[in-house]
C-alpha cells in the first residue's frame, strides 16, 4: 500500500533539464506529456509513467507542457490539492483546468514559429486536432516524434510488463470469444467496414475472454488486436505471456503475432475498409493507415458499447461479487466504528486491514484500485492516495473516508463510506446528509429511455446546490465485469456525454462534499441500469438496482433534514442489506449490523 518516498525538487529539476536540452537537440522548442500510454489508458504501467517521472505527480489524470523556459502542469478539480503538495512550483507552473487549457496556456507562453513535438502513440486524432490549431496560430509547427524525447532521457525507465494471461471462463464471462467477435463484426458490416483496430486494453480482454496483470488493479494485458468482419482476429501480443491453455482457448481463427509487429502489420492493410475510433486510438495508427492506403472508417470503436451492456450472466456474478463485498465491507465497518475512537490506527493500517478482510472472500483476484484511505483533511483530496509521508492517524471528532473495491472473478467492486471517528459535529453530519441525499436523489430516479448521465448528473447534486455546495468530480462512471473500475463509455457527469444508459450498464452514484483542511465526504454504491416493468405514464422507464450492500453511519445522519420518503428509502436499503449479509456475518458483527441498520428514529 506504502508508494515510494517522493524525490527532492533537485531531482526533478534535473530531469527537466534533461528533457529540455533533449528537445534542443532535435529542433524542438517544446513537448507534450499527457498522462496515458500507448494505448490511451486511464491507469498505466510503470513503463509509461512519463509524467509521474518528470513531476513527482501521482495522480491519474493530467498533462504536461514543457517549452524551454516555462513548463505547466494540467489538472482536474479531483486533483487542485495534491498536485500543489507533489508538484514542484519551481519548476512547473500547476494551472487548474476549470481556469485555463493547455491550449490556452500555450497561446500566452509560447513564442511566434514554435516547433512543438508530440508522440502520436500517446495522442488521439481528436486530441491532436486542437493543438494543431493552437500552433498553427502561433505561425509553428506541430511535429510528431518517432521515439519519445522522455524516453531518451529516462535511463533507469521500467522494462515492459510481462506477466501471464489467464483465460476468463465462460461460466463468469456469459459468451464464448467467437460469440463475441461475431457482434464486432455485425457491427463492422452495418458500418461498411472490413476491419477494426483493437488498442484499449480492456476492449482486448473483453473481445478474446483473456486477462492478464501487466497493469496494476486492472487484469489486462499489453496488446493490440485486429478484428474482421467475420470474425477472424489477429492479436499482437508478447508471446512469453501465453501457455498452451491460452493458446487452444484462442483457437485457430486467431492468429498471433509479436507485441511490436503491430505498427508494421497496419502496412498490409492497403486498400481495406478499417475502422478507428479518432476518440481512443492513437493518432499514430491513423497515420500508419494513411501511409498505406487503407479507407480509414472513423467511428466509434464498437467494443466499449457492446462490453457495456452486461449480460445475464455477468449481471448474476455482479450480484454475487457485490455480497462477498459486503461481508468484506460491513465486517470493517464494524471493527473500525468500534477500534477507531480508541486511537492507535492510521490511514496505512485501516486500509490493509480492508484488504485483509477482502481477501479471505472467495474469488478474489485484488484490489480493483489503490485503496483511497483519508483521515480527517486528506479526505478532502478526493483522489489521496496514502503514503508512508502522508499518512495521518484517525483522530477522534474527525471524518474518515475510504473508498475501495475488488476484483472478483465474477465482478469488479467499487464502494464509498464516510464514518465518523467518534460523535460526529453538527456541521459533519448536515454535510454528509446533504451528500445522501443527493445520492438518494439519483438512485430513486425513473428515466426514459435514451437518457444519458449527463441529463441525469444535477438531479445528484442539487441538494448541496441548495446549500451553495458543489463537488468537483463525476457523479458517475463505468464499470467493468472483472475488467476496469472505470469503463466507458457511459458516465453521469457535468460533462456533455451523448451515450444513453442502458439496461444492463453498471454506473457509480457517488456525489461527495470536500472542506479543504477538514474532512471529505463521499457516499458511493454500484448501479444496475434496469427496465421498470411496473412504471407508470405512456413510455418506457428505466431506473437503478442498487448492487453495493453495506450500512451507512446512522450517527452521520440528520433524520431530521430527511424526507419521508428518503427515510423511506435509507430503512429500506438497510433492511435489505441487514437480510442479505447477517447469514454469513459472525455473530457479533450480525448483532452489530442489526443496530446500525434498525429504522431511523
Amino acid at each position: 500500500m506504502t508508494a515510494a518516498p517522493a524525490l527532492a525538487p533537485a531531482a526533478h529539476d534535473a530531469r527537466l533539464a534533461a528533457l529540455r536540452a533533449e528537445l534542443a537537440a532535435r529542433g524542438l522548442d517544446g513537448f507534450l506529456v499527457p498522462l496515458t500510454d500507448e494505448h490511451m489508458s486511464e491507469y498505466i504501467p510503470d513503463c509509461a509513467q512519463r509524467l509521474r517521472w518528470l513531476t513527482g505527480f501521482e495522480g491519474s489524470a493530467g498533462s504536461v507542457v514543457v517549452l524551454a523556459d516555462r513548463a505547466a502542469i494540467f489538472v482536474d478539480g479531483r486533483y487542485t490539492i495534491q498536485v500543489m503538495d507533489q508538484v514542484s512550483g519551481d519548476l512547473f507552473e500547476r494551472v487548474f483546468l476549470a481556469d485555463q487549457s493547455p491550449t490556452e496556456w500555450f497561446a500566452e507562453a509560447s513564442g511566434e514559429g514554435v516547433a512543438l513535438g508530440y508522440d502520436p502513440r500517446l495522442h488521439t486524432p481528436a486530441q491532436v486536432e486542437p493543438w494543431a490549431d493552437a500552433v498553427a496560430a502561433k505561425g509553428g509547427t506541430l511535429r510528431a516524434e518517432a521515439d519519445n524525447p522522455v524516453d531518451a532521457v529516462w535511463t533507469d525507465r521500467p522494462a515492459r510488463p510481462q506477466q501471464p494471461v489467464t483465460v476468463h471462463p465462460e461460466r463468469f464471462a456469459g459468451r464464448s470469444p467467437a460469440d463475441k467477435r461475431g457482434d464486432i463484426g455485425a457491427v463492422l458490416a452495418a458500418r461498411g467496414a472490413d476491419t477494426v483496430v483493437l488498442t484499449m486494453l480492456d476492449s482486448i480482454a473483453w473481445a478474446f475472454n483473456i486477462r492478464g496483470g501487466d497493469v496494476v488493479h486492472n487484469p489486462v494485458t499489453l496488446a493490440y488486436a485486429l478484428v474482421d468482419a467475420d470474425g477472424r482476429a489477429r492479436l499482437f501480443i508478447d508471446d512469453a505471456k501465453l501457455d498452451d491453455t491460452v493458446r487452444g482457448h484462442l483457437g485457430d481463427q486467431v492468429s498471433l503475432s509479436a507485441y511490436d509487429d503491430f505498427y508494421p502489420a497496419l502496412a498490409a492493410l492497403k486498400g481495406r475498409r478499417v475502422l478507428v475510433d479518432p476518440a481512443s486510438s492513437p493518432q499514430a495508427v491513423v497515420a500508419a493507415l494513411d501511409a498505406a492506403g487503407a479507407q480509414v472508417v472513423r467511428a466509434g470503436e464498437p467494443v466499449q458499447a457492446l462490453k457495456a451492456i452486461k449480460n445475464p450472466v455477468e449481471r448474476d456474478g455482479a450480484r454475487a461479487a457485490h455480497l462477498r463485498d459486503g461481508v468484506a465491507m460491513t465486517r470493517f465497518l464494524h471493527w473500525l466504528t468500534e477500534t477507531a475512537p480508541a486511537g492507535g490506527l492510521d490511514e496505512l493500517s485501516v486500509a490493509d486491514r480492508l484488504a485483509a478482510l477482502r481477501a479471505e472472500g472467495e474469488g478474489l483476484r485484488g484490489l480493483s484500485f489503490d485503496t483511497i484511505s483519508g483521515a480527517g483533511p486528506n479526505g478532502a483530496m478526493c483522489h489521496y492516495r496514502v503514503t508512508a509521508e502522508t499518512n495521518r492517524p484517525l483522530k477522534p471528532g474527525e471524518l474518515y473516508l475510504v473508498d475501495s473495491g475488488g476484483q472478483y472473478d465474477d465482478g469488479t467492486t467499487d464502494i464509498t463510506r464516510t464514518i465518523a471517528v467518534g460523535t460526529p459535529d453538527a456541521t459533519q453530519r448536515a454535510h454528509y446528509t446533504l451528500v445522501l441525499k443527493g445520492y438518494i436523489a439519483l438512485a430513486t430516479t425513473r428515466f426514459p429511455r435514451g437518457t444519458t448521465g449527463h441529463q441525469l448528473d444535477a438531479i445528484a447534486r442539487r441538494p448541496l446546490w441548495q446549500a451553495g455546495l458543489d463537488y468537483d468530480h463525476g457523479t458517475g462512471h463505468g464499470v467493468g465485469s472483472y475488467l476496469n473500475v472505470h469503463e466507458g463509455p457511459q458516465r453521469i457527469a457535468k460533462q456533455a456525454n451523448g451515450v444513453a444508459l442502458d439496461p444492463g450498464m453498471i454506473v457509480s452514484n457517488e456525489p461527495g462534499y470536500y472542506r479543504e483542511g477538514a474532512y471529505g465526504i463521499r457516499l458511493e454504491n454500484l448501479e444496475l441500469v434496469t427496465e421498470l416493468a411496473d412504471g407508470p405514464g405512456e413510455i418506457d422507464l428505466l431506473g437503478f438496482e442498487t448492487l453495493t450492500l453495506a450500512p451507512y453511519d446512522r450517527r452521520l445522519i440528520d433524520t431530521a433534514a430527511l424526507t419521508a420518503d428518503e427515510r423511506a428509502w435509507v430503512d429500506a436499503y438497510h433492511a435489505r442489506v441487514r437480510a442479505a449479509l447477517s447469514p454469513h456475518l459472525p455473530a457479533d458483527t450480525a448483532a452489530w449490523l442489526a443496530e446500525q441498520t434498525a429504522p431511523l428514529d
